[in-house]
């Protein structure tokens, strides 16, 4: 069963942007400005960078394969089920962990209005987001809609307000506690920018999925970053060291200052928002993962269930909501710290993806939206992400590690039974090995999504193409050559003798050429008798050289098919008969009705 594509740009936008903006701006503040002093701007700023570089990889993975799952699925795809169990066990348990941080991070805010028990008010949100993403993800995405503007709309007022109040003496000394501070800082708080990944796991419910998710994904990085680096600049210059450093509420101590006991209260009420925001988000994303691994078999069954009234995974929902109220046990700085880290494998993961894809040049891998400057933005990525692994600390990697086995174990003792697939790592090394290691499976998946992703619906000159016989010839040829072979080939299909379609095509070929450009030629015959139509497939490496009413149509489809720039490019390229086909049957034409 499918589920429903009902999201569009603005709730990609703010699925996005509303994970983001919370934990990492209404409580890491504080903690992090005691690490790095005033610089803790500049560590905002390099997070986002190394955040971007991960996010281009993911934007072009997920335009290519927009299913649920996100990173996990492409992972698997691009390095074999054994990292993909890895990748899908470690975001689904990072989002989980980042929506219970956000579900405990609502205590100090709370406290601020009403001295309420944060362990109820956060049991209480998590079944009301639990039941909201169950009966449907657009419910889910107009809530996310919602909160998101409320809480812009606040943040834009206290940026207006208090650039007029900063004391640019709260800056001095900038970079108090060292560049080694600066930069372990920025991996710290790189779990601020966690809110890409949640895009990624529900592109498959996304409309037009190709191009929204790479935009949606785009502007609500841009946008959140500014956000981050204005209010966080903001805050450290209107409160400083003293009243900053190690604050909880360090947003709500900044527009107290600004605007008095009414702008705290409004800024609170803001972090709420951002709280409640990333909890839904964290329950409408991480819930997908199980659905993705249990579609593969590395997860049991029934974690894969759809409803049949709401179209959710509403196993998987309930089960992501267990885990988080479990998760509230935890310790905050645990919490953050492991999501982090994760978070960081994850965008690792991403970058060697999007390389290891491109270079093993898998035919029917087409996104949509093509990371720019390939490949220095996901060698850049993977670097950088690395030092801030090793700069999060010992217990940040020790936790890290742990995580790895475990799922690692998972897959070893029950996933690597159930599960068999092609990935791109096989058809990279083939490569460069030139030994025959790999089948049609990973194509015949990609195109398929392709089908899905482009809507593409079958017609009458798909289902042709797929019948048809494909001639790959390795030589040089003469014409008349070329066309025996092509009436041997066929005779027996269309129950017409070799001679008779022999004749033909060298009949119409004296009566008019039909070389279309100087690698295409489309020779066409009619036969009298009963009404059928066929096409074979032919590529000379070396080179060479219906009903009349569909004829027509068919030359014009072929005709519309070759148009596309790269069509000469990928024709010579393909490494099968099989993949020359999907070649046409991809190709951009227009389709006719059925």
């Amino acid at each position: 069963m499918k589920l429903r594509k009902e999201l569009n740009l603005l709730d990609v936008f703010c699925v996005a942007a509303g994970a983001m903006i919370s934990s990492g701006l209404f409580i890491l503040p504080g903690l992090a400005h005691a690490q790095a002093g005033p610089a803790v701007v500049i560590s905002y700023f390099l997070g986002g960078l190394l955040a971007m570089t991960g996010m281009l990889s993911q934007a072009e993975l997920v335009s290519a394969m927009p299913k649920a799952g996100g990173d996990y699925f492409y992972v698997t795809r691009s390095m074999g089920p054994a990292v993909g169990a890895v990748s899908g066990l470690l975001t689904w348990f990072s989002l989980s962990l980042k929506s219970a941080f956000a579900l405990v991070g609502m205590a100090a805010f709370t406290s601020i209005i009403v001295n309420i028990d944060i362990r109820i008010i956060a049991l209480f949100l998590c079944l009301v987001f639990v039941l909201i993403n169950i009966r449907g993800i657009k419910g889910a995405g107009r809530t996310q809609v919602i909160l998101v503007f409320g809480l812009l709309t606040i943040l834009l007022i206290y940026l207006i307000r208090g650039l007029a109040a900063i004391n640019v003496h709260h800056f001095e000394p900038f970079a108090s506690k060292g560049l080694s501070a600066i930069f372990s800082t920025a991996g710290f708080v790189f779990i601020s920018y966690g809110g890409l990944l949640k895009i990624a796991s529900i592109a498959e419910e996304v409309k037009n999925p190709g191009r929204i998710i790479p935009l949606g994904m785009i502007l609500s990085l841009l946008i959140v970053s500014i956000f981050y680096i204005l209010v966080v600049f903001v805050t450290t210059g209107v409160l400083g060291s003293a009243q900053l450093d190690n604050s909880l509420t360090p947003i709500s101590h900044g527009a107290g200052v600004v605007m008095g006991k009414g702008g705290r209260i409004a800024l609170s009420i803001a972090a709420i928002l951002a709280f409640v925001s990333t909890a839904n988000a964290g329950i409408m994303s991480a819930s997908r993962y199980p659905l993705a691994l249990s579609r593969d078999g590395l997860l049991p069954e029934f974690l894969g269930r759809i409803s049949p009234k709401f179209k959710t995974p509403h196993i998987g929902i309930l089960f992501t909501g267990a885990f988080m109220i479990l998760a509230l046990l935890l310790k905050l700085d645990v919490l953050i710290k492991t999501a982090s880290t994760v978070l960081i494998l994850t965008y690792i993961f991403s970058c060697l993806s999007v390389i290891i894809l491109r270079e093993s040049r898998v035919q029917n891998y087409q996104p949509c939206f093509h990371a720019p400057l390939y490949p220095w933005p996901q060698i850049i990525g993977i670097i950088g992400l690395l030092l801030l692994l090793l700069e999060m600390g010992r217990e940040a990697l020790l936790t890290a590690g742990l995580l790895i086995i475990g799922a690692l174990s998972g897959y070893r003792f029950y996933g690597r039974i159930r599960m068999k697939k092609e990935y791109a790592l096989l058809h990279l090394i083939e490569r460069i090995t030139a030994k025959e290691l790999t089948t049609r499976s990973l194509e015949t998946e990609l195109k398929e999504i392709i089908r899905e992703r482009d809507d593409i619906v079958e017609d009458r000159f798909d289902r042709i193409i797929e019948e048809s016989i494909v001639m790959d010839i390795d030589r040089a040829i003469e014409a008349e050559e070329f066309f025996r072979l092509a009436a041997e080939a066929m005779s027996k299909k269309i129950k017409v003798s070799a001679e008779v379609i022999l004749r033909k095509l060298i009949e119409r070929e004296k009566e008019s050429s039909t070389v279309i450009s100087p690698n295409l030629a489309i020779p066409h015959i009619i036969i009298e008798g009963k009404g059928t139509f066929d096409i074979l497939l032919a590529r000379c490496q070396k080179g060479i050289l219906d009903e009349r009413n569909f004829h027509l149509r068919a030359l014009s489809a072929i005709a519309q098919i070759v148009q596309d720039p790269h069509f000469e490019k990928k024709w010579l390229a393909a490494k099968s008969k099989e993949g020359l086909r999907d070649i046409v049957l991809l190709g951009k034409r227009r389709r006719a009705k059925q």
